[in-house]
């Protein structure tokens, strides 16, 4: 057979002797709207920094006393200072002919020379062993290291996920660190190293609220990694984290010195477990421990930004620069959250309300405490549940559309119906207490229990409030679940279609059930089959703080002088921006 025919498109510009770059003023003093000069290949930094000051309105600095810092944003963050001598845009130019992207992804930073002074580079180590001593991580990583890249000291431990923070006074030696190390194995696992930005609390406005923004990449199929460019280019990049990299905890340290900032997860309703259970466990040693929290949707259901009014799903391109201003503008609500106690027959656990632990392990390595956000669900929904979780398991590389993975789970329901399940008659295995009393169940094939008025995409199962109803209005924040029985397939396909609501069993703030059998249980969306036993589910003290999305915009006096080129949106925006970041030039 013959090859497929093939046509390769080539871009060719009309003028490749000049262009624009755009200047990011490094100075958190001055607005960070950026200048674009004009540049043809002979003209150098030198000239440049001179255009920009002129552009920036510092006429009376001197270019001596500046230096133009070029950022590259592909694959994480990396910056170096550019010599007096270089002209960028031939080096622009170079770079496009081997990647676009990475042309698109270069920014200049205009940056006022400080005197000389004893800088640290600070970096992420994880993936090693937990629960160790500060001394043996110290141990641990010395011994993988040589003379010439030997870190001064470890800034913290975080023991219960195998990582350290450490700092290297020797710029140089921090190089070769982690050369060394971002190939090392220890354990059979891969180290996970990354420098982390410092913020200089001297240098931020009383003011100004910094963003932490967290991004799943791996959401939203490619929409996460075009939100973090994106974020990257209208932020300071080192206050935009990419969870493939660390998880929440590098971002979280290196904003645990601050008083107040807001945070912005970029993901689904997982991804938003993850770093509120990261937050509980380091809060105590951060300053601000339940800092407001924003979504930005990129999963599949997304229940708990629906709840919030951020939304059903981050669609391409939505304008997120009017979402960063929406979030200064959102206001603050409680989530309850809720620990869910699994007891296995024979055994009994300790219930601790106060346990920062989201995802405990007994002896036989079956999970047996979580801390619930959204739901929990025994029966027929769950075993939808691990129905989708198998078939993503088996081929992921499918599951990277919004709309393909709500077909698949129509195609799980769709099996079901008319077969026999191993839920059928629910209520004949399981017994259940609200608040010490014993609840007289019907005929179901499921149990689900709610903290918020959102399931399986949107719709709820408890509906609207009647004022002739003996139950009250469900909220996130009344410190009640509310108990919802199912009927079956069809029934849950009613709700998804708004066309009838699951049946209101009872409102508790403690609940006990005992299972006679082994069943499929799903906290969250997470599924698994459960051994025979007992769950107990009750009211966490780790309340989240969250950020809802106001219906109407409130509108701001404009009380700044007026700046020639800049618009009031513009000055919202620099507020956001208020990192200032010493990071060494990364490899």
């Amino acid at each position: 057979m013959g090859k497929a025919p093939s046509l390769f498109l080539r871009y060719e510009d009309k003028d490749t002797r000049r262009g624009t770059i755009k200047v990011f003023s490094g100075d958190p003093d001055t607005t960070s709207v950026p200048r674009p000069i004009s540049i043809n290949s002979h003209i150098s930094v030198e000239e440049v920094i001179e255009m920009a000051l002129h552009k920036f309105r510092i006429d009376d600095g001197d270019p001596n006393d500046y230096s133009l810092m070029e950022v590259v944003l592909d694959k994480g963050v990396q910056e170096r200072v550019m010599e007096r001598y270089e002209c960028p845009w031939p080096q622009l130019l170079k770079a496009r002919r081997n990647s676009l992207k990475q042309m698109k992804q270069t920014r200049y930073y205009l940056r006022k020379n400080e005197q000389p002074t004893m800088e640290l580079a600070r970096m992420y180590v994880g993936s090693l062993p937990i629960n160790l001593s500060e001394f043996k991580y110290k141990q641990i990583i010395q011994k993988m290291l040589d003379e010439d890249s030997m870190f001064a000291s470890i800034d913290m431990v975080y023991a219960q996920y195998g990582s350290a923070c450490v700092s290297f006074s020797d710029h140089e030696a921090a190089v070769k660190a982690y050369k060394i190390l971002k190939d090392t194995t220890y354990e059979d696992k891969l180290l996970t190293v990354l420098f982390i930005p410092e913020i200089h609390l001297d240098k931020l406005p009383e003011d100004h609220c910094p963003l932490l923004v967290f991004v799943n990449t791996r959401s939203g199929g490619c929409q996460g990694i075009d939100v973090q460019d994106a974020l990257r280019k209208m932020l300071n990049p080192h206050q935009v984290f990419d969870l493939d990299q660390g998880g929440p905890l590098p971002g979280l340290h290196v904003f645990s010195q601050l008083k107040e900032y807001k945070a912005l997860i970029c993901g689904g309703d997982g991804t938003v477990g993850w770093v509120l259970s990261c937050l509980d466990d380091i809060g105590q040693e951060s300053v601000c421990s339940s800092p407001p929290i924003a979504v930005l949707p990129l999963g599949t259901g997304n229940d708990l930004s629906r709840v919030l009014k951020w939304g059903g799903g981050y669609q391409q391109g939505d304008d997120l620069y009017q979402m960063l201003q929406t979030v200064m503008e959102a206001e603050e609500v409680k989530l309850d959250r809720w620990t869910v106690v699994f007891e296995p027959e024979g055994k009994h656990t300790e219930i601790d309300n106060k346990s920062n632990s989201s995802n405990s392990s007994s002896g036989d390595d079956m999970p047996n405490l979580f801390v619930m956000n959204n739901y929990f669900g025994i029966g027929i929904d769950a075993d939808l549940c691990l129905g989708f979780h198998n078939a993503r398991e088996e081929k992921p590389e499918k599951f990277n559309n919004r709309v393909y993975n709500k077909i698949v789970y129509l195609r799980q329901g769709m099996q079901k119906l008319g077969r026999k399940t191993n839920c059928r008659e629910l209520n004949k295995e399981i017994l259940i207490d609200v608040d010490n009393k014993r609840l007289k169940l019907p005929t179901l094939e499921g149990i689900l229990i709610l903290n918020i008025s959102s399931w399986g995409s949107g719709a709820d199962p408890w509906g609207s409030s009647d004022t002739q109803d003996e139950f009250q209005r469900a909220s996130h924040d009344d410190g009640m679940l509310e108990i919802i029985g199912l009927t079956g397939v069809m029934h849950l396909g009613q709700i998804q279609g708004s066309l009838r609501n699951g049946i209101r069993l009872a409102q508790a703030s403690h609940i006990r059930i005992s299972m006679k059998t082994d069943m499929p249980v799903q906290v969250d969306g997470e599924p698994w089959m459960q051994l025979s036993g007992e769950v107990v589910v009750s009211r966490s003290a780790l309340q989240a703080t969250m950020l809802k999305k106001r219906k109407h915009r409130i509108a701001r006096r404009n009380t700044e002088p007026a700046i020639s080129g800049d618009s009031a949106a513009q000055r919202d925006q620099a507020k956001l921006v208020a990192v200032n970041s010493e990071e060494i030039a990364q490899i």
